[in-house]
């Protein structure tokens, strides 16, 4: 037998969207599915906009990044290689199988331009925006 220490917080989400997060990523995975939904941070700067996404152990072929109409899609798998029937696993935290984000591009970007590039375990995102496509406009009243 062994002793597992009580975590009274790990049953009490923080947040509602904490709430969300576990119901997608813990029950799928708990329940022997193969999907996980990797934390993503989306940042706006005054000239593009930065998604990064927390993709830790892949290599930069195993993702997918396609736009399509006015969505950006990333997809990728993360697959369980270093299964050994001689190591006797306790818990794996970890999350495996296949994965895929999609966010809906606002007007003033250029699609033509968007980069992608993946350095430790982050994947990072660059969607400049189009500076002729001006969302914002200031109306006068006569």
């Amino acid at each position: 037998m062994s002793i597992i220490r009580y975590n009274a917080n790990e049953f009490v989400p923080t947040s509602f969207s904490a709430l969300v997060d576990r119901f997608f990523n813990d029950s799928l995975t708990r329940s022997g599915g193969s999907t996980f939904v990797p934390k993503t941070d989306v940042v706006e700067t005054s000239n593009a906009y930065e998604v990064q996404l927390a993709v830790p152990g892949l290599n930069k072929e195993d993702f997918t990044i396609e736009v399509n109409d006015n969505f950006l899609t990333v997809s990728g798998e993360r697959k369980f290689q270093n299964e050994k029937k001689e190591k006797n696993y306790h818990a794996i935290e970890t999350h495996y199988g296949s994965f895929s984000r999609s966010f809906t591009l606002p007007e003033n970007v250029d699609a033509s331009k968007i980069n992608a590039k993946y350095n430790n375990g982050i994947l990072e995102i660059s969607i400049p925006k189009d500076e002729k496509k001006v969302l914002k406009q200031t109306i006068k009243v006569s």
